[in-house]
């Protein structure tokens, strides 16, 4: 929107060509965001107190998180509100990834705004049912592979590369790309969401992945860089590098109210949209790979889960104290804020190695 009103402005003053650049946009995109989120958070927070949308507390959990029980709860719409203005503020409106991400963020964030609701409302502690959540979380998954695989102008779009090799490439046909697609933001949106436990623990690792992946997102609209990188050219992918930043912007925000004590917790509604969005940026860049390397924590999160449950309905026997991880650690004697620093350091390192596949090749 401010894109379109600097190129008219630019006919006349010639210094709002400098919107252009995406850097500027992507560092104006994160202040913007940030501020939306630190202005409109203490309104959000009352009014989900208003509401009493608080949170419930499982009784077979650590003993240190009863004291949460009543925490406003759904607080990631206010990570939504402040990722969808920024977008529309600063991103080129023309360009048909910009789109693509406002959906599966929006379409993911109602799935779990609805899951919320009626567990704090209703006071049904199931929400939505575990088939009608993956139901539409699939929808969105196929429909978004669809609609890139469709539109790609480029075989490279939908090809599947390997890390750390120049020439390692698979090229998948339509129905190929589309279940890679669903896996990657089905599996994202999940981890993401189980992550979500502790106070600030799942915020500060996607602000991270997702910076990361905003690098790939400039290399990849980059022609010169791309091809330099051995990378492939995504024509159109340099304006990923906003709707990024706007998610960096705006999960700093909400971690200044979710840091321990949290004011606010992010819920399904923010914690399965933003994992879906990074899905879908590493999907677009085709970095799917490098995401489950620089998501390592949220990998972690999922499979001591799938571990858990497997190993349980197969021996009957547990093979950590409770899952998700985080949860074993607390139960084995850390500090709640010990677990999340430590995880937070364990993502810088994962998002390190990650960056480093740019140039080892």
């Amino acid at each position: 929107m401010l894109l379109l009103l600097a190129n008219w402005l630019s006919e006349h003053i010639r210094t709002f060509n400098v919107l252009n650049y995406i850097t500027l946009r992507a560092v104006l995109a994160t202040l913007t965001s940030l501020g939306i989120g630190l202005y409109l958070g203490p309104w959000v927070i009352r009014k989900l107190t208003e509401l009493k949308v608080g949170q419930a507390v499982r009784d077979d959990g650590p003993q240190t998180h009863l004291i949460k029980a009543g925490t406003p709860t759904m607080g990631g719409t206010l990570i939504l509100l402040s990722i969808g203005l920024t977008t529309l503020l600063w991103a080129d409106l023309s360009n048909r990834f910009v789109w693509l991400l406002l959906a599966v963020t929006g379409g993911t964030g109602l799935i779990g705004f609805v899951d919320d609701y009626r567990k704090v409302v209703y006071k049904n502690p199931k929400g939505l049912s575990a088939r009608a959540k993956m139901f539409w979380q699939s929808a969105i998954a196929i429909a978004a592979g669809l609609f890139l695989s469709g539109t790609a102008h480029l075989p490279a779009s939908t090809e599947f590369i390997v890390p750390f090799f120049k020439n390692v490439v698979y090229p998948f046909g339509a129905i190929g790309f589309c279940v890679l697609t669903y896996f990657v933001i089905v599996g994202t949106s999940n981890a993401v969401n189980l992550t979500d436990g502790l106070d600030g623990l799942a915020a500060l690792p996607v602000v991270l992945v997702s910076a990361a992946l905003a690098v790939f997102a400039y290399v990849a609209g980059h022609a010169v860089f791309a091809k330099y990188l051995g990378l492939p050219h995504i024509p159109g992918a340099h304006e990923v590098v906003v709707f990024c930043s706007a998610m960096c912007g705006a999960c700093l925000a909400f971690l200044w109210f979710n840091a321990y004590p949290a004011q606010v917790f992010m819920g399904d509604v923010g914690a399965l949209a933003l994992g879906a969005a990074l899905g879908t940026v590493a999907v677009i860049v085709r970095q799917e790979i490098v995401l489950f390397i620089m998501g390592g924590v949220f990998v972690m999160e999922a499979l001591s889960v799938m571990i858990q449950v497997g190993s349980f309905k197969l021996t009957g026997k547990r093979v950590f104290r409770m899952a998700p991880l985080h949860h074993h650690y607390e139960l084995k004697g850390w500090k709640e804020t010990q677990v999340v620093v430590r995880f937070w350091i364990i993502t810088m390192m994962l998002v390190l190695a990650g960056l480093s596949t740019l140039k080892l090749r």
